[in-house]
């Protein structure tokens, strides 16, 4: 008998659009050629080019963001692994815009000789090698590469449409992240086992991410947002394997969120990284996570919503209560702000929760409680970015001075200084006239119409235990007389970027709390998920 060929397969070449993933592109190859820069640039030039290359990078990708979100170019993209939608495009806004101002800080030099990255990051800590580098004013340039990469990780996660790209944007973003952790100039082992720390945890809640991913696609048959909801809705009853599937996947999302249980890596790591990339990882690995979260939940498990509001309520509880007891007895101020960030997250968890307008048909989306978040992620970043330009500028010894007992009486030297630390403590606080209340009102609001009025009751408890110690700052600013701890503490001058980045900052959270409404009615108009 004649022995039968195989039938061809016939491979399609993927379908790209590439006129809405511009931002996308522009970002990966902006990340490639930053490597390359490192390659083949003399050491001496790398640092401008590489500055005004991301730079560049991030202005053009927010363009082309606000190009399509104008111009309402809404699909699903990239064979429909992703949901270019308003949610997206008002996440991509926010993280360029975000990443923009944590570049300058990346990019400033403490005393005009050094950035707060080591000089040599293959060296040993305490080293011949590293003391040369020091010497010589070495700057380790490869930051710049890193951070693109993880933008453009996070741009992509808070974008995917599937679980398994999720996945892969999630490793994307957290490798360069892990890398960051590990570069302070100062206290390198401190930034050694911070970066350790994050990376061993990581790796962890990454597994438990893709063993829910599994289970989830055991239940539906599907790794699509939209199609796993669609297979939920059409079981009698909750599948066991659902739900522990989404038990899991929920933990990879909390994870970088930093909500309790899944907290413990948080101050250990927002303490021992650098300054730069503390601001960076708290305020976009927060936006990307959460709103990575509220796509999963909104619009891949819209059907087992009954299951995992009472998992996010009591999250949401947990995680405020250990933010804002725990950050009472702080005395580092990266560490309070680290407690703080954990408070923060478990105020956003409200407001998912409340999730009470949800839609069906190809669109579903929770207007209250999505704008709600984002208007918080907002303020949020604008106090948090503020506050570590200060922490870079308050210095002693040649190093920052973290302990709060030596910022006694910065206040009364520095007026202007001690202005903007209030005006950043009364926003973390939610004290009106800032931005902070405004977000803080929208989240327990989304949560009071949601149906979980103790819950909201609950946040405005805690918002008053958390108002405790941002107040004590404010008081030893302003209060307290200098100590031995403040002894040759002083402010030292920054660059003009950074001048720039800190009243932004201060503006922003002022005139956004005085005026909120236009920014309000932007993300009211960007809450619907395409399915």
């Amino acid at each position: 008998m004649p022995l039968e060929l195989p039938v061809p397969l016939e491979i399609t070449a993927p379908k790209l659009e590439y006129g809405i993933l511009a931002p996308l592109m522009i970002m990966m190859v902006a990340a490639c050629l930053s490597v390359l820069v490192e390659a083949f640039v003399p050491r001496q030039s790398r640092r401008p080019v590489q500055i005004g290359l991301t730079l560049v990078a991030l202005v053009a990708a927010l363009i082309g963001t606000l190009n399509s979100w104008s111009g309402a170019s809404y699909q699903l993209a990239a064979q429909q692994t992703l949901a270019l939608d308003a949610p997206s495009y008002a996440t991509w806004a926010l993280l360029l815009i975000f990443s923009i101002g944590v570049v300058v800080l990346f990019a400033e030099r403490n005393g005009s000789t050094e950035t707060a990255f080591v000089a040599s990051a293959s060296s040993v800590p305490g080293s011949a090698t590293e003391r040369e580098a020091t010497a010589a004013h070495q700057e380790q340039t490869e930051v710049y590469p890193l951070m693109l990469f993880s933008v453009f990780g996070m741009m992509m996660f808070a974008a995917s449409n599937e679980l398994i790209v999720m996945f892969v944007a999630l490793e994307i973003f957290s490798l360069p992240l892990y890398l960051l952790c590990g570069l302070g100039r100062r206290r390198r082992l401190i930034s050694q086992e911070a970066a350790l720390k994050y990376f061993l945890l990581g790796a962890l809640s990454s597994a438990v991410f893709l063993y829910g991913v599994a289970l989830l696609y055991g239940a539906s048959g599907s790794f699509e947002l939209a199609s796993i909801d669609s297979a939920m809705t059409a079981q009698p009853g909750s599948s066991r394997i659902a739900l522990a599937g989404m038990g899991l996947v929920c933990v990879g999302l909390l994870f970088k969120v930093g909500a309790v249980p899944f907290h413990t890596w948080v101050p250990d790591v927002y303490t021992g990284a650098p300054s730069p990339v503390t601001a960076f990882m708290s305020v976009a690995t927060k936006i990307a996570g959460v709103v990575a979260m509220v796509r999963v939940l909104y619009v891949g498990l819209g059907a087992l919503r009954w299951d995992w509001q009472p998992l996010v309520a009591v999250l949401a509880v947990a995680t405020m209560a250990v933010g804002c007891l725990v950050g009472l007895v702080q005395t580092d101020m990266k560490r309070l702000l680290a407690y703080s960030s954990i408070a923060h997250a478990g105020f956003m968890l409200v407001g998912i929760a409340g999730a009470y307008t949800v839609q069906t048909g190809m669109t579903q989306g929770s207007s209250g409680s999505f704008s709600s978040v984002m208007v918080y992620l907002i303020g949020y970043g604008l106090a948090t970015i503020g506050m570590f330009v200060i922490i870079m500028m308050v210095r002693k010894s040649g190093g920052e001075s973290n302990e709060i007992a030596s910022w006694a009486g910065l206040g009364r030297r520095h007026p202007w200084l001690g202005a903007v630390v209030t005006l950043f403590m009364l926003s973390f606080a939610g004290i009106p006239l800032t931005f902070g209340f405004i977000g803080k009102l929208l989240v327990l609001t989304a949560g009071w119409r949601g149906g979980w009025a103790w819950l909201s009751l609950l946040g405005v408890l805690f918002s008053a235990v958390a108002a405790f110690f941002y107040l004590r700052v404010v008081a030893v600013v302003f209060f307290r007389s200098p100590g031995p701890a403040a002894e040759a503490v002083e402010v030292s001058p920054i660059s003009t970027g950074s001048w720039l980045v800190l009243v932004i900052c201060a503006l922003a959270t002022l005139g956004l709390g005085l005026y909120p409404q236009p920014l309000i009615d932007v993300f009211d108009h960007a809450a619907t998920f395409l399915r």
